[in-house]
Formats: C-alpha cells, structure tokens, sequence
C-alpha cells in the first residue's frame, strides 16, 4: 500500500501532509535555507514551530493569466495569494475561472510579501458555500489542536 503522508510533485518528496493555512497565517512564516528550502509557522511565545512547505488553502479566484504556466491569484478573506503552474495539475471539472471556490494543495515558494504556491492539486468547491464558510473555523481548529515541534 502507498504511503499516503508522502505528496509527489515535479521528482520531490514530501513526508508529511499538507498544512491548511490561511494566507494572513502564511505571511508569518520565516524561510530556512538549505538544500531544499523551508517555511516555518512560529507559534508564540516559544511555543514551538511547524512546517509549511506544503499546504492546503482555499479561496476565491480574482484573476487568471497565462504566465509562468498559468497563474491564478485569489483570495481566502484573511489575505490574497498567488498559485503558478495551475494548467499542470489535476482539476477535476474545470475551475480556473474568475469568481471560482477552489482548493489548492500546492508546495510554498515564497511567503513574503505575499503567498506563492506551486500547484500540486486544485479542485473546485463552488457548488456547496459550506466550503467557503467553514474555511476559517477549519484552520483554527487545525491550528489550536496541531502538535508543533
């Protein structure tokens, strides 16, 4: 049986699942150098730390164009972000569309100023606003209830 923890995309390997973030929690991240770079979610007051490099978001689609392999910015209500490399991935019924509710699981590459991911999934939620809704309180309770290291 496959491991289900490890996420495929572009030769890399991932270990761990991917993270649901909203974009305003992903700005805060600090980025770690090494041979592949990191991103890290501090909590406070030493309360320990996650990584990031892969993460589960959701949002609005704003706009849609054509470069760096099709790049889509949106937004989750908390902050806006960006995803490159949308035409790549498995879509399900097609959604790269302005107005749009998607999911994204994508690898980060860049948390300041603003999020860019790396699309590795994208799926549209549009047709239950329950998905939409529910987003905030999903990542909250991810986020009260995860162990950081």
């Amino acid at each position: 049986m496959a491991d289900m923890t490890a996420v495929q995309e572009g030769g890399g390997q991932f270990s761990s699942p991917p993270v649901k973030m909203l974009a305003a929690g992903l700005k805060q991240c600090k980025k770690r150098s090494g041979a592949a770079p990191s991103f890290w979610l501090e909590r406070p007051a030493g309360g320990g730390e996650l990584e990031v490099t892969v993460v589960w978001m959701q949002g609005r689609i704003l706009q849609v164009r054509p470069e760096r392999g099709m790049t889509l910015r949106l937004t989750d209500d908390s902050h806006t972000f960006t995803v490159c490399g949308a035409d790549r991935v498995p879509k399900g019924k097609p959604c790269l569309e302005q107005g749009k509710y998607v999911m994204v699981m994508g690898t980060v590459l860049s948390c300041s100023p603003e999020p860019i991911l790396r699309a590795v999934k994208i799926s549209d939620l549009s047709d239950n606003p329950v998905h939409h809704s529910m987003w905030r309180y999903e990542v909250e309770d991810l986020h009260m209830n995860i162990t950081y290291s």
